[in-house]
């Protein structure tokens, strides 16, 4: 999601899902993985040792990676519903 008009705190929200709180963890250190890679030092990482939401921030990119119950309780894409979405994968 393009938030850049609507907040400061970043650009770009990044949603995605895991089926478990592992695999959340697994996609947090995926993501952490390729990001330093690429030249993207994370500035925190939250919520890691519980695997429910476990929140990125790349700085203007802010990752969001949930079980699926917390992401229906949160609704992040409800809640910042006014910004575009750059992409969307089922």
């Amino acid at each position: 999601m393009n938030v850049a008009e609507l907040t400061t705190i970043a650009d770009l929200f990044v949603i995605c899902s895991g089926r478990s709180e592992r695999q959340v963890q697994g996609i947090a250190d995926g993501i952490i993985e390729k990001a330093t890679v690429a030249g993207w030092k994370p500035v925190g990482v939250e919520g890691y040792n519980a695997g429910r939401w476990v929140l990125i921030d790349l700085g203007a990119v802010i990752v969001h990676a949930f079980v699926p119950e917390e992401r229906e309780l949160y609704r992040l894409e409800r809640l910042w519903g006014d910004a575009p979405i750059v992409l969307k994968l089922a």
